[in-house]
């Protein structure tokens, strides 16, 4: 009975992680398109400080599909382990890469494709080979492990990073380097996780009847929640109004997913009961999603496609033709020399020794 619960937690927890990408996805189109059509009127710009897009009905329908997908992904956490949800958020990589090339006049060339299909790959891999994180079923076991010595070192580190590039790094390089403020999301996102975690077992001990709601640490949780995801939004929007989509949200999902699975291995301790293969398969998948998104970004102003790609080969093929040609041309020049050659030097050298022999019989 119990195995038949984990694998109906685990089939919702898939599905709505698999729906929360497409949000997700679809929300950063909207935002963008919603900036965009700001900064044509006009208006000050998110990256420049301003709050014009809070005006704009269409950054409001962005933020509303944004919501939908993250109480989706919220939901997913409380039924599924965070090394099967965060990796599946390179779906979310997929969706805007293909609205932001129909929508967005932003080009999604041979490279982009495979990088996509790469990504896909990876996280089913991580999926497969995702370790078990430890069974929690109560606040009181999460209080234990928020506790936790090697996590509040963790914690504490994430903080001092995060306040650094916001209050440092960020007013002198956040306007020109796109890693910034995608560090600042993604830093902050590791503890949004865990909150989110706490929350929906928070959640799942109020639909049993149990008095979370008195639990301080419920409150605590919230709040904590609330501080980083409006931290996220202020900063993601920077970003996306000041770089392209098609490079801040793969750059997000790596940082992102990589400060969410350290964070959940340092909480949830799940690397300990992993076997080699799971372990190797779990860094395997991860680097495919790297390697995929690379693909995405790295080349998106290269216009190639299965066709160019054809008639570049074809190119490459006729100067080799044409080269062999003039090699067996030269070639056949070369021996008609030679043999005019032989000709015009043959009758010397018979008279030379005909008149060697005419000497050696003198």
């Amino acid at each position: 009975m119990g195995q038949d619960r984990g694998k109906y937690d685990f089939y919702i927890g898939l599905g709505l992680a698999i729906s929360s990408s497409a949000f997700i996805g679809g929300s950063f189109i909207l935002k963008k398109k919603g900036l965009l059509r700001l900064a044509r009127k006009g208006s000050m710009r998110a990256g420049q400080g301003g709050h014009a897009y809070l005006k704009e009905w269409l950054w409001w329908a962005g933020l509303l599909s944004m919501g939908a997908g993250e109480a989706a992904n919220f939901a997913a956490y409380a039924f599924a382990p965070a090394t099967l949800v965060t990796p599946l958020g390179a779906l979310s990589v997929l969706v805007s890469s293909v609205l932001s090339s129909h929508f967005l006049s932003e080009r999604l060339n041979l490279h982009g494709k495979l990088g996509c299909l790469l990504s896909i790959l990876g996280s089913t891999t991580m999926v497969i080979h995702a370790p078990k994180e430890e069974e929690i079923n109560s606040l009181d076991d999460m209080a234990k492990k928020l506790v936790d010595p090697g996590f509040v070192v963790f914690a504490t580190f994430v903080v001092i990073v995060a306040l650094i590039l916001i209050f440092v790094v960020g007013p002198r390089h956040g306007q020109t380097n796109i890693l910034v403020y995608i560090a600042i999301c993604s830093v902050i996102g590791a503890l949004s996780v865990s909150c989110v975690k706490g929350l929906g077992i928070a959640i799942k001990e109020v639909i049993a009847g149990k008095p979370t709601i008195r639990n301080p640490l419920s409150w605590l949780l919230l709040l904590s929640l609330v501080t980083c995801v409006s931290t996220q939004i202020n900063y993601l929007n920077k970003a996306l109004d000041i770089f392209n989509t098609s490079l801040v949200t793969p750059i997000y999902y790596v940082f992102f997913t990589t400060s969410v699975l350290t964070c959940s291995a340092i909480l949830f301790k799940e690397w300990e009961h992993m076997g080699p293969d799971d372990i190797i398969g779990t860094f395997a998948g991860f680097v495919t999603i790297i390697v995929g998104i690379f693909l995405l970004h790295a080349f998106k102003d290269v216009s190639i496609n299965l066709a160019s790609l054809a008639v570049s080969m074809r190119k490459e093929e006729r100067p080799a033709s044409v080269a062999n040609g003039l090699a067996t041309h030269a070639s056949y020049e070369l021996l008609d020399s030679d043999t005019t050659v032989d000709m015009e030097v043959g009758p010397p050298f018979e008279s030379v020794s005909r008149r060697n022999g005419t000497t050696a019989a003198l």
